[in-house]
C-alpha cells in the first residue's frame, strides 16, 4: 500500500464492529483501563479516543510519518508545536511572507512571551547564518507561502536546521501531502490547517501536527494541557474527506494552471503568483520539489485596488471569502482578512499590496471561472 491514493482509501480504516465507514465517537469519557500515565487516560480532551487514533493513522501514514495529532484548528497546531519548542530567552528563523495568524502569533504573543525571532528569505540560504543567534532553536517556512506561493530553498534549510541542531517546521498546508510530503525530505515537524485541503468541503476547522513519534508526543502532552482537542463529529468529516483529496487536488490544479495561464495573458492583469507558470520567480524549484502546483494562486491588476474590489464585486461564482481548499471557488484580497492582522508596513515588506487578490480554486469547470474573471475583469 505504498501509492498515495491507496493510502487516502485504507489508512487508518480499523473498520470497527465490522463498519466500512468510521463510526462517530460522540463521547467525551471512557471506562478507566488502568493507565499509569495521566496522558494514556481515554478521554476526549487528551486526543485519544477512537475517533482520533483512526485519524491520526491515516494523517500519520499520508506524510510518510511515525505519528501524527489532530488539532481543533490549524492555528492551534502552530501555536502549540512552536510553544512546544521554543521558551522565553529563545530565537525562532521564520520565513518572510508567511501566513498571517502565524507572523502575528510569533511577532505579537511568542514576543510578549520572551521569544525573538528574525525572518529570513527561505530561498537565500547564504543569509540564514548570519542570523543565527546561541538560543536560536527552530525554524519555520512554509512549502508554498500564502499569499504569493514562493517556493523557499526547502532542500538546504533542512540541511541548515540539522548542522545548526534546530527544529525545523514546515507548513505544508497549501501544498497538501499529494504534492509534497515533507517527512521524506528531513523535516521534523509537519503541520497542516485541516480546515482547507484535507477536509475540502468548507465544513469545519481543524488542524494537525504530523512528525517523529518524539516530537508528535512533545506536542500532543502541550497540546492536552491547553485543550486545543478536535471533537469526535469533526474529527469523522476529516478522516471522510481525506479520502477524496486525490481527485479535488488534481482536479483543482488543473483548474488553476489554466485559469493562471489565461491571467497572465489578460490585458487588465499586471502579475499572477502561481509557481505552475513559468514567470514564476521559483518555478524551476518549485518543478523539481513539488509534484504538483496546487490550486492556490493571486494576481494583481493594473488599476490597483479600486481595480481589485469592483473585480470581486463581480464575481459570480466566486464567493468573497477568507479561508481555501473548498470546492467553491474563493475570491479575497488578503489585506483584508488573511493577513488584515499585519501593519501595511509590513504587508509591503513582504509584496503583498492592498490590491493584491487571491483566488482558491474550487471544483467547478475551468471554463466556468475563466469566464467568470473575464466578465468580472471587464468591468
Amino acid at each position: 500500500m505504498t501509492r498515495l491514493e491507496t493510502r487516502l482509501i485504507h489508512a487508518g480504516e480499523p473498520r470497527l464492529l465490522g463498519a466500512v465507514a468510521m463510526p462517530i465517537f460522540q463521547s467525551s469519557t471512557y471506562i478507566f483501563g488502568g493507565e499509569k500515565s495521566y496522558h494514556d487516560i481515554r478521554y476526549l480532551r487528551l486526543n485519544n479516543t477512537p475517533s482520533h487514533t483512526a485519524l491520526h493513522a491515516k494523517l500519520a501514514s499520508l506524510e510518510s510519518a511515525e505519528a501524527a495529532v489532530a488539532t481543533a484548528s490549524g492555528m492551534a497546531a502552530i501555536s502549540t508545536a512552536l510553544l512546544t519548542f521554543l521558551a522565553p530567552g529563545d530565537h525562532l528563523l521564520l520565513q518572510d511572507g508567511v501566513y498571517g495568524g502565524t507572523h502575528d502569533f510569533v511577532t505579537q504573543e511568542l514576543m510578549g512571551l520572551g521569544v525573538t525571532h528574525d525572518s529570513i528569505d527561505a530561498g537565500d540560504p547564504a543569509s540564514w547564518e548570519p542570523k543565527l543567534r546561541s538560543r536560536t532553536r527552530a525554524v519555520y517556512v512554509e512549502t508554498l507561502s500564502n499569499p504569493l506561493w514562493r517556493v523557499g530553498d526547502l532542500e538546504s534549510l533542512v540541511a541548515f536546521a540539522r548542522k545548526h541542531d534546530l527544529v525545523s517546521m514546515i507548513d505544508n498546508t497549501a501544498a497538501t501531502p499529494l504534492n509534497f510530503r515533507p517527512m521524506d525530505h528531513g523535516f521534523d515537524v509537519c503541520l497542516h490547517s485541516c480546515t482547507k485541503y484535507l477536509n475540502g468541503h468548507s465544513d469545519i476547522v481543524a488542524g494537525a501536527v504530523i512528525g517523529k513519534a518524539s516530537n508528535v508526543e512533545k506536542i500532543t502532552r502541550r497540546l492536552n494541557h491547553l485543550g486545543g482537542c478536535l471533537d469526535p463529529h469533526a474529527a469523522f468529516l476529516l478522516h471522510r474527506g481525506l479520502k477524496t483529496l486525490g481527485v479535488r487536488v488534481r482536479e483543482q490544479e488543473r483548474s488553476a494552471i489554466a485559469i493562471s495561464r489565461s491571467l497572465e495573458s489578460h490585458p487588465a492583469v499586471a502579475r499572477v503568483h502561481y509557481p505552475g507558470l513559468e514567470s514564476h520567480p521559483d518555478h524551476t524549484r518549485a518543478r523539481r520539489l513539488l509534484q504538483g502546483f496546487g490550486g492556490m494562486l493571486s494576481f494583481e491588476l493594473h488599476g490597483g485596488l479600486e481595480a481589485a474590489e469592483r473585480l470581486i464585486g463581480s464575481m459570480k461564482l466566486a464567493v468573497d471569502a477568507p479561508s481555501f481548499g473548498g470546492p467553491e471557488s474563493l475570491v479575497t484580497r488578503p489585506a483584508t482578512t488573511s493577513h488584515a492582522g499585519m501593519s501595511p508596513e509590513v504587508r509591503r515588506r513582504q509584496g503583498i499590496s492592498d490590491s493584491l487578490v487571491r483566488f482558491s480554486t474550487g471544483l467547478e469547470a475551468a471554463e466556468d471561472l475563466i469566464e467568470d474573471l473575464d466578465q468580472a475583469l471587464r468591468r
